[in-house]
């Protein structure tokens, strides 16, 4: 059996493959941030030509960091942005337009639209997901309708559509030279077009949002062999696991039980929930979603509060007010000050995703006098991402009738100590963080393992989770109660903004 695990984690700001042993340990990875495009007010794009050359970039680095063989990888896992969408021609590979990123809000009115008569819900039943701009059927929507020759390249069938993991799915197995086009059903349950219940793409879905159905991928489990790797230096190397980003997380945490939860802060901020192999409807504003599938097992569900931006409002900070030289400086400036100084920062940069999901909404910074300065500005910062949980956190137990006793945490934001014990203290539960903080990529590598016989049981990934760091809360309750109604008072100053 070779020694390693390749996964391939394609992210909102970069792309990195790493390479993982047996145990879960890191043992070579590369990363390459791609261009943020900004066409217009709330519009967010990706260049997939540029994705695909940084993919193609990392695994090169990596590989070579140890100068490994195709054949010391037993298997090779893909995790992935979500939602985002991607639509090319299938006999040159080209794509029609950018990558329409999740973050993107053009098709706002198309929301409206659509939930003129039936409101937001119209479609929740079958899907777990609101009427929202988040989720990947408007956005398809939009490509067709406003992309020259979209619709003849469709009528043709010469047009393929997916998601980042079906795109470079179908460019590692070959592209245009029998280049597999699959998906795997956790990033089909973030389209708004897959039936939660059947796991294949409703019929009526592409009738209402009029999608051909020939031009979407066939849906698979999360864990099973889609095909071989075609380009150097991983030619031959076995695809065998694809999830979405935020579930290779809950994966990548073992979450593998009923209860079990974790939240990953990247560009956004994901709580999910393991809510075994029946869908949960959420009354609170939260998803429902797929967690994973393996192989032929049935489907396991979760629970999920989306947050569009955390780790992002640092990267804003940083590059609009140019008050960070690099992202890790945050943690220095908010701790220059005692308190926020009735500081709040709500970063409704795409409107409000959950408990509120409102696409009215837009960044407020609030409570601003005299006294404030940048300390104080980057401590709203990083409190802002705590509050977005709190909220998240309550609707999720009060969903799901479970009461959270700890936090499992992961992603680019837990190496933050301030908003690591600001999450505990606000949350008044401990927070933990794991040894192994790759968790996404970790999930996609585990999914691989275990269709390719590298991994025997889910009992043998359990064993590889172990606690690094765990935050108590030490916070007055008086003191936690009156920062987190502020927090909601703020949040409300944030509504009805964009018309």
């Amino acid at each position: 059996m070779p020694a390693y695990l390749g996964a391939l984690d394609q992210g909102t700001t970069s792309t990195r493959f790493i390479v993982f042993d047996h145990a879960g340990r890191i043992v070579a990875q590369a990363q390459e941030e791609h261009q943020q495009i900004y066409p217009a007010p709330g519009w967010v794009e990706h260049d997939p030509d540029e994705i695909w050359r940084r993919t193609q970039d990392v695994i090169r680095k990596a590989m070579a960091q140890q100068v490994l063989q195709p054949k010391d990888l037993a298997a090779l896992g893909i995790t992935n942005q979500r939602e985002t969408v991607i639509l090319w021609n299938k006999k040159t590979g080209r794509a029609l337009s950018n990558a329409i990123v999740w973050q993107d809000t053009r098709v706002e009115n198309m929301v409206a639209e659509f939930g003129k008569f039936e409101g937001p819900d119209r479609f929740r039943a079958k899907t777990g997901l609101p009427l929202s701009t988040y989720f990947s059927a408007l956005k398809i929507r939009w490509i067709l309708d406003n992309v020259r020759d979209a619709h003849p390249q469709a009528e043709a069938g010469d047009l393929l559509c997916g998601t980042v993991d079906t795109y470079l799915l179908w460019r590692l197995t070959g592209g245009p030279h029998g280049g597999v086009h699959l998906t795997d059903v956790t990033n089909a349950s973030r389209t708004q077009l897959m039936n939660l219940h059947r796991l294949q793409w409703d019929p009526e879905l592409l009738a209402a949002f009029r999608i051909p159905a020939n031009i979407l991928p066939r849906i698979v489990s999360s864990s099973e062999i889609y095909g071989e790797a075609k380009i150097e230096p991983i030619a031959g190397v076995k695809i065998a696991g694809v999830l979405g980003d935020q579930q290779a997380a809950l994966f990548g945490q073992t979450c593998f039980a009923p209860g079990e939860a974790k939240n990953t802060y990247g560009t956004g901020c994901f709580l999910l929930m393991n809510t075994g192999e029946r869908p949960v409807a959420s009354t609170c504003g939260l998803l429902t979603t797929v967690g994973y599938q393996l192989g032929t097992q049935p489907a396991v569900y979760a629970l999920e509060g989306s947050i569009a931006i955390t780790g992002a409002l640092v990267q804003w900070l940083r590059d609009n007010l140019g008050l960070l030289q690099k992202s890790a400086d945050i943690e220095d400036l908010a701790r220059s000050v005692r308190d926020n100084g009735g500081v709040y920062f709500v970063p409704a940069f795409s409107g409000l995703y959950a408990p509120y999901w409102r696409s009215d909404a837009r960044g407020v910074i609030a409570g601003l006098t005299r006294f404030a300065n940048k300390g104080h500005l980057a401590r709203a910062v990083l409190e802002a991402t705590a509050y977005q949980t709190r909220e998240v956190l309550q609707a999720m137990e009060k969903d799901s009738e479970i009461h959270l006793f700890s936090l499992r945490t992961d992603g680019g934001m837990v190496d933050n100590n301030f908003l690591m014990q600001f999450q505990a203290d606000i949350l008044n539960i401990p927070v933990l963080r794991p040894v192994i903080k790759e968790t996404t990529a970790l999930g996609a590598a585990y999914a691989a393992g275990l269709a390719t016989g590298y991994y025997s049981s889910l009992d043998d990934l359990r064993q590889n989770w172990a606690v690094d760091q765990t935050w108590q809360p030490h916070m007055d309750e008086t003191v936690r109660e009156t920062y987190y109604r502020q927090w909601k008072k703020a949040v409300t100053r944030s509504f009805d903004w964009a018309e």
